[in-house]
């Protein structure tokens, strides 16, 4: 084949544009992967800051689920330790283990009406108990209660997965993915920082005869006769032409349609695209001490905040991600209105002072790595949970992948390998890998 053909190219190597190549090459597809940054995995990478593996967006990976899965299946390494117990909740002073005791344990430590929450959400089980979409999880939890740390402990939930808050995020959704979907039961870190994952996929990819390209921006997708057939690019600062009969876009809907150009892209899928654009936001505390800040091994949430939703504590398990001698951990909150305009510099200090109250004597004893603003063009996700796009496209052969594109009520990560399979399944009925041709 020439130089600059093959059977697919996936644009962008977040997650789930790697969770995709890594299962198209596995099955023969001769696959290129493009990515304009000069590391992969995206907005769930890891920068080095003085020795320290901070993090860029996701922290966790979902242990013994559909991540797991593909990188069994494709070959790719995964050594993802799980802290235990995994995730601690603090209410009225104390750092509370409800492993195994689930929401019955967790609610009734906050609050009489428990019973009636834990009833709400085992009704939700079946169809006819799910609330309708426009009710939201703050004000589905009203009706049973208003206590404070009942409240706080949803919020920080659908923050901590939805990169929301409880306010935007529909119940329906919640209450779908805490009866029925994995629902984080079981995760861990990676001793690299969560690109180690990525290195991993993309390694496998390589393996399996892709290529994988960094620092390469795809100036645009092309498309003729409504399919598509291939991308251009900057290659060493020369404009290239790389031709394919698929293309799979991990750079979300909004932007695989400005890489096609309006004029390509039929004005009802246009529109589409503009109400399905619901980008969220998060603020995050990097932070590194000599002394050991919290006393859990992995996440810990909280009932009682302004806006914290975790702290995760990554050296526990991971020693690795910092010079020796030092714990490293991240504080995370949704601000107030994530889905619009925020004031970066009040909702920063507004989690800082929340993790001043939460740790003791917190300015002293604790170094700040540097403070990240996830937002706009550069999200925790492209779209909130429940106003999800398709993974199709009308122009044939093009399929996004990702987190603006989940399926209902999923989140994270693991939302982004199961668009991964789904696309790569439908690539695989309309255009068969090389060797069943």
């Amino acid at each position: 084949m020439p130089e600059n053909t093959f059977d697919v190219i996936v644009v962008g190597a977040g997650a789930g544009g790697l969770f995709a190549a890594a299962r198209l090459a596995h099955q023969g597809y001769r696959t290129l992967v493009i990515e304009s940054l000069d590391k992969v995995g995206g907005r769930a990478s890891t920068d080095d800051i003085d020795g320290f593996k901070v993090n860029v967006g996701a922290i966790v990976i979902e242990v013994g689920g559909i991540t797991q899965q593909t990188c069994e299946e494709v070959g790719a390494p995964f050594d993802i330790r799980e802290p235990q117990p995994p995730i601690l909740y603090r209410i009225a002073g104390k750092d509370v283990d409800v492993t195994g005791g689930g929401w019955g344990f967790l609610l009734g430590k906050l609050t009489r009406q428990g019973a009636k929450l834990v009833k709400g959400i085992g009704a939700a089980r079946n169809d006819s108990g799910l609330p309708e979409d426009e009710l939201s999880t703050a004000d589905w939890v009203s009706k049973y209660t208003k206590n404070e740390g009942v409240h706080g402990i949803f919020r920080n939930m659908c923050a901590s997965v939805f990169a929301v808050g409880s306010e935007d995020l529909p119940a329906r959704v919640f209450l779908t993915y805490f009866t029925r979907k994995s629902a984080f039961k079981r995760f861990g870190f990676h001793p690299e920082g969560t690109i180690g994952l990525w290195k991993s996929l993309a390694g496998a990819v390589e393996r399996h005869g892709g290529t994988v390209w960094l620092s390469t921006p795809v100036t645009r997708i092309v498309s003729e006769a409504g399919k598509v057939t291939g991308v251009e690019v900057l290659r060493d600062g020369q404009a290239v032409r790389i031709e394919a009969p698929v293309v799979v876009s991990d750079v979300g809907p909004a932007a695989t349609v400005a890489l096609l150009g309006a004029n390509n892209v039929p004005l009802d899928y246009q529109e589409q695209v503009k109400r399905g654009d619901r980008p969220t936001s998060m603020i995050s505390v990097n932070f590194a001490s000599q002394q050991r800040l919290v006393e859990v091994p992995g996440m810990l949430s909280f009932a009682k905040s302004k806006r914290l939703a975790y702290i995760a504590n990554f050296t526990d398990i991971c020693p690795e991600m910092a010079p020796e001698g030092w714990n490293l951990y991240v504080g995370t909150s949704v601000p107030k209105n994530p889905l619009g305009d925020f004031d970066e510099q009040a909702e920063t200090e507004v989690l800082l002072q929340d993790l001043r109250e939460n740790i003791d004597n917190f300015d002293e004893r604790a170094r700040i790595l540097n403070v990240a603003v996830t937002r706009d063009g550069w999200p925790p996700q492209r779209a909130v949970a429940g106003f999800d796009l398709p993974h199709d496209t009308p122009i044939a052969g093009l399929w996004n992948v990702g987190d603006g594109v989940k399926e209902y009520a999923n989140g994270g990560t693991t939302a982004c390998a199961e668009t991964a399979k789904l696309v790569v399944d439908k690539i695989i009925a309309a255009y068969p890998p090389p060797a069943r041709r």
